[in-house]
């Protein structure tokens, strides 16, 4: 084997492996390998760049700023508020979220439509009594299959279009996906319908959790009357960087002082509220400063103010840990939990490494939600919107041209790219947007790593690597035919598409299909619709596609849960996908 198959064969393995643990964004990850591969004089820098100049890519950049636009709008939730109603019941409610979910996620980036819906579906399942573990599976699942039906419906179909356009020199057409994802769609909600709903686990919310178990989290102290800290202040008793422990407020009779100046007097009888690692309260009171624990609790649970905030896949939070974020001065909140796969993290939450999915429980003061407001850096989900700064006639009217251009460009009225455009300068135009949102808003982890996706293709069909990996797919063809290398192409994507991330799944084994394709003489493009619709068909791993993260943490669930739920259907869904594309590519070779 060559050497810069293997060199390549390395940095692949890598790369897969940081992608996995999940300490770093993509995007970097990616960035160091396009440029070791080009260090290395694997990719010239021309090729290394082309991705930000290919037009797909400048789509899925046009369709963020669009979903960003229509978020702001709050459309969707009027909509959803419209079809949902209380007097569901659960199974019809599940029928009626998939379908709408589906629709909507077929022409708009799916992570924005599940951060909308989410307090909508939490208000629900607070009122039917019916655990959120049994709602956000179907929720995620139903964007992930939506933005299989159209071109646009997902960054990895764009990808895909991209990595075709560039390898046959030929275009994907926006309703080439749409026959196959219409069947798929119709699946999912069937699924539900009938045999997922069973498979939901049933689990109380991380919130419900830890109010259960607050002292686990929150530490209640009081200053007695002999303790040599009356008088001082919080820095001169040596309260203000505590291991493992931070004072979040001052109970001081009817008084609440919250945040704490480290200049704030300590009086006698005052209740110290402390969050953190509770091990850490022995270490305290060992020390013999003057805290006693108190005989009652007196905390009001009940009417703490706690949110849920999740951690999304381009957060610039990953990898850091809380203290280093200084998160109380910039968000004016308290970090009193952090639930990761199932469980709350034990140990001093200061030091705790953020990850995509983390579900944080935050103790929020007045200003945080004007200071969330301005960022993404984590989607606050507990908090239903209920003020809209646009008029709804304004944004009914906003979405309905937008399905106008969509509806034109799928119909090779205007192309799509100029559609985009367009809209975008009415949005500008409007006010609806400004350049300063835009930048704020873009998610330059998907551009980056969509856009180093197309180097990393390159790289594996410039070392003949794809060769390689082609060669012993075919020998696995002639055994069992064209519906073996269906079957094989599709297997390792989707492998891929559960530990990595759909679009670094996409880029690596597109040029093994076109390999294939030259060898075989056989059209790509069924080929691309597979890897495609493989690409999106993470249902067995949470980690996997965005809003799976999304919902992991906040739904209570296991690893094991998506498995239970995840594999039937990611079956069923591979099984349609390789009959769709044998029956529509194939049936007449062969036959």
């Amino acid at each position: 084997m060559p050497f810069e198959t293997l060199f390549l064969l390395i940095i692949l393995l890598g790369t897969v492996i940081l992608l996995v643990k999940g300490n770093l964004l993509p995007s970097t990850i990616f960035f160091f390998s396009v440029t070791l591969l080009v260090l290395f004089n694997i990719l010239t820098p021309q090729e290394a760049l082309q991705g930000f100049s290919n037009v797909q890519i400048a789509i899925i950049v046009l369709l963020l700023i669009i979903s960003y636009a229509i978020e702001k709008l709050k459309i969707l939730p009027i909509f959803f508020e419209k079809i949902i109603s209380f007097q569901l019941s659960y199974k019809k409610f599940l029928l009626k979220l998939t379908l709408f979910v589906s629709l909507f996620s077929s022409i708009l980036n799916n992570t924005p439509i599940v951060t909308l819906l989410i307090p909508y579906l939490v208000e629900w399942s607070k009122r039917k009594g019916i655990p959120l573990s049994k709602i956000l599976i179907p929720l995620s699942y139903a964007a992930i299959v939506g933005g299989t039906v159209t071109l646009i419906g997902t960054s990895t179909n764009l990808l895909i279009a991209a990595l075709y356009e560039q390898y046959s020199g030929k275009q994907l057409h926006f309703l080439d996906f749409t026959p196959i994802g219409i069947f798929l769609v119709i699946t999912l909600i069937l699924y539900f319908y009938f045999l997922g709903y069973k498979l939901l686990p049933n689990r109380e919310e991380p919130i419900k959790d830890f109010i259960k178990q607050a002292k686990n989290y929150l530490v209640e102290t009081y200053v007695p009357e002999s303790s040599p800290l009356i008088g001082k202040s919080i820095e001169e008793a040596g309260l203000r960087n505590l291991k493992g422990l931070f004072l979040a407020e001052i109970i001081r009779g009817k008084k609440l002082i919250r945040p704490v100046n480290p200049q704030e007097v300590i009086n006698k009888g005052d209740i110290l509220i402390f969050v953190g690692d509770t091990k850490a309260i022995n270490e305290l009171l060992n020390m013999r400063i003057g805290l006693e624990l108190p005989k009652a609790c007196v905390l009001p649970f009940q009417n703490l103010d706690i949110v849920e905030a999740v951690i999304p896949y381009n957060s610039p939070l990953i990898g850091k840990n809380i203290k280093e974020l200084n998160f109380r001065a910039k968000y004016d909140a308290a970090v009193i939990g952090v639930h990761r796969g199932g469980e709350f993290l034990r140990g001093k939450i200061g030091t705790i490494n953020l990850k995509p999915g983390d579900l944080l429980l935050l103790w929020v003061g007045k200003d945080f939600y004007k200071k969330v407001s301005e960022i993404g850096d984590f989607y606050v989900i507990n908090k239903v919107g209920n003020l809209y700064k646009y008029s709804i006639k304004k944004g009914f009217i906003l979405l309905l041209i937008f399905l106008a251009i969509v509806i034109l460009a799928s119909f090779h009225v205007i192309p799509l790219f100029k559609g985009l455009l367009l809209y975008i300068l009415i949005l500008l135009v409007l006010r609806i947007l400004s350049f300063s949102e835009i930048r704020k808003n873009l998610d330059m982890n998907l551009i980056f790593t969509a856009a180093l996706s197309l180097a990393l293709g390159k790289a594996v069909m410039n070392t003949g690597l794809a060769e390689y990996m082609s060669f012993f797919i075919i020998k696995f063809s002639k055994i069992f035919g064209t519906i073996g290398l269906l079957i094989a192409l599709y297997l390792i994507t989707l492998f891929l598409t559960e530990f990595v991330t759909n679009l670094a799944a996409a880029a690596i084994i597109f040029p093994i299909a076109v390999n294939l394709a030259n060898q075989l003489h056989i059209d790509l493009k069924p080929f691309a619709l597979l890897i495609a619709f493989a690409a999106s068909g993470s249902f067995i791993s949470p980690i996997g596609y965005q809003t799976n993260l999304l919902v992991y943490s906040l739904g209570n669930y296991k690893f094991t849960d998506f498995i239970k739920v995840g594999l039937p259907f990611s079956i069923i869904y591979g099984t349609i996908v390789i009959i769709c594309i044998y029956i529509l590519y194939f049936w007449n070779e062969n036959s």
